[in-house]
């Protein structure tokens, strides 16, 4: 993790350097201008909104960013959709998946024996650091639906679980975009492709053909073993609250590590960690260790592993105050708003439906 610092100063400072003009023409490479900003994002330690703020006072022309200020636009829109579609999305939301053999993943992915180089080291790196490449998670998604008749749930679940940067919301309908179950078509990549992309020279592998052979190829052999994964989250163990009777509890959670949220107050700061949200979505060792490295940030945070309702009635008079999100529907108390980037809100049942009503606002 030695990547993605967790001290909010070298966190800033790393959106200071962001270059929004490249990134537009050179985010789909492997060595384009990506900002590694998307883990203090999903962590909630700053928001899309922090970020459009940060371009706006660098008064780039907007023609120049408008690619990047669109990608964070993504982030929210999977969010609103989680929102209004709650747990549908983890069912295929617009579509059956089609040519689905299989509710498992290819054991050659968690091997790492794809026979596909660029993705058997970024699964690797993804192991091992909890970062991959957007491009290449629509690749390593592609090649497990569509070429191995993965249905998307499982490795959609094993991708999330390493993630440092996991949103469940843009995880769950990316891999359905792909797969063909949130979008009009199936998303396919050949080895010309990502050769292109991830400066290889592979040849003669089974995705090295043409797209129109490529998407009625049957399952290659290589991919046809299937393995389902078991993913375990271990959670800290519970500590003794010291807990100040006058003072409001704050809910901090997997997805709210915002060091700037009511940091002038008083108030008992509480990290929130509910067993059942983490057996439903779990997550590596390593993104246990984020999160508690980010949560130094905020002061005096204390550590709860429980329910929501037990915290509550071990503290039945104390004013409770939370952010809203999608996992957060069972909280009772106060909820403050989180900053989107603009004053858009609902259900668009396409990205560009809602990305016309977010321009209006600029």
């Amino acid at each position: 993790m030695a990547f993605f610092p967790t001290q909010f100063s070298d966190i800033y400072q790393r959106l200071k350097s962001i270059d929004p003009e490249k990134y537009s023409h050179t985010r789909n490479y492997v060595d384009g201008a990506v900002t590694y900003l998307s883990p203090y994002i999903s962590r909630g330690v700053i928001s899309t909104k922090t970020v459009f703020n940060y371009l706006l006072e660098e008064e780039y022309p907007f023609e120049t960013i408008e690619k990047y200020v669109q990608e964070l636009a993504w982030r929210d829109y999977w969010q609103q959709v989680w929102i209004h579609k709650k747990s549908a999305i983890n069912t295929d939301l617009k579509s059956q998946q089609q040519e689905v053999q299989h509710y498992e993943i290819p054991t050659a992915i968690l091997t790492k024996s794809t026979s596909i180089e660029a993705i058997d080291r970024a699964i690797k790196a993804l192991e091992d650091t909890g970062y991959m490449h957007n491009h290449m998670r629509m690749y390593a998604a592609a090649l497990i639906c569509n070429m191995g008749k993965s249905h998307w749930l499982t490795p959609s679940r094993w991708m999330y679980y390493h993630l440092l940067d996991g949103d469940w919301a843009s995880n769950a309908l990316s891999w359905q975009w792909v797969a063909g179950s949130n979008a009009s078509k199936k998303y396919y990549a050949n080895q010309a492709n990502i050769n292109k992309f991830f400066r290889t020279d592979q040849r003669n592998t089974f995705l090295d053909c043409d797209y129109d052979v490529l998407v009625n190829r049957p399952c290659p052999n290589a991919l046809v073993p299937t393995t389902l994964p078991l993913f375990k989250t271990e959670l800290p163990e519970p500590q003794t609250m010291v807990i100040t009777p006058s003072e409001p509890i704050l809910i901090y959670n997997y997805y709210n590590l915002d060091p700037n949220w009511r940091h002038e107050g008083d108030y008992n700061r509480i990290l929130l960690l509910e067993p059942k949200i983490f057996e439903q979505y779990p997550i590596a060792p390593k993104n246990i260790e984020f999160m508690q490295a980010l949560g130094i940030n905020i002061k005096n945070l204390q550590v709860y592993v429980g329910s929501f309702e037990a915290l509550s009635k071990s503290y039945p008079n104390q004013e409770i105050i939370y952010k809203e999100h999608p996992l957060n529907v069972h909280y009772v108390g106060t909820e403050d708003a989180r900053d989107w980037m603009f004053d858009v809100q609902g259900y668009f049942p396409s990205f560009f439906a809602f990305w016309k009503k977010c321009k209006k606002h600029l």
